[in-house]
């Protein structure tokens, strides 16, 4: 599929907002092959500050990243990164494989939009924080860090007791692999940057990061934008 033909385009860089979409699109090409397929392009958010130019801010005003344009509906651009997997799923996940019916199986779509809005605005913005005061303040505020660990760590334990007897966050029984843990997993995975080196207090949390981890398409997902060679 050429370039011009790739119905998306994902602006993003190397973060956990961004390997939220990069994984989901991976997993749709994945699951549709021959079908679908997209394009990405590296926004650098360090020295270049790429994220704040006009160009970037037609297509998010927001100025942060990833935003996604998608040119089967005249350039139509998405920005939220739980936004963006919505959209997504409405629009190209036909059979639902990510997801699950509103229509049919309304119980089971509302589970995916529960865990998606806790994530989106609990472990987050948790967990950025914590690596904001840990990594990047401009002095040692233990207050900061402590209080924000704390919180990421409670969050933790929240999908600890969901994940009891479960495999996934959403759907009945053991649940279904979903852009519910697409939306979370991304965070978790990086939780040692937060300072939490170990998820042995969260046995059901360590082997779901690992279920999905062991995902062909979660690994290419974050493997975008291509790694810095070493």
């Amino acid at each position: 599929m050429s370039s011009a033909t790739k119905p998306v385009i994902l602006y993003t860089a190397r973060t956990p907002n961004g390997w939220k979409p990069s994984i989901l699109l991976e997993e749709l090409k994945a699951a549709y092959p021959g079908q679908f397929d997209y394009d990405w392009q590296k926004i650098d958010i360090g020295a270049a500050n790429e994220q704040k130019q006009p160009w970037f801010l037609a297509i998010n005003p927001n100025g942060r990243i990833p935003a996604l344009t998608d040119r089967t509906r005249n350039n139509f651009n998405i920005f939220e990164s739980a936004a963006i997997l919505f959209y997504l799923e409405q629009h190209f996940d036909k059979e639902n494989k990510f997801s699950f019916d509103a229509a049919t199986e309304p119980e089971a779509w509302s589970e995916i939009q529960q865990w998606i809005f806790f994530a989106h605005g609990g472990v987050g913005p948790m967990q950025g924080q914590a690596n904001h005061f840990r990594n990047y303040a401009p002095e040692k505020i233990e207050y900061g860090i402590t209080r924000y660990l704390n919180e990421a760590k409670r969050l933790y334990s929240v999908l600890e007791s969901r994940l009891e007897g479960r495999e996934y966050l959403a759907g009945p029984g053991k649940g279904k692999y979903t852009i519910a843990d697409i939306n979370v997993w991304p965070w978790v995975h990086v939780a040692s940057y937060a300072g939490i080196d170990s998820y042995d207090e969260w046995p059901n949390l360590k082997a779901w990061v690992e279920r999905v981890k062991a995902r062909p398409a979660v690994q290419a997902g974050i493997a975008v934008p291509t790694p810095p060679a070493e």
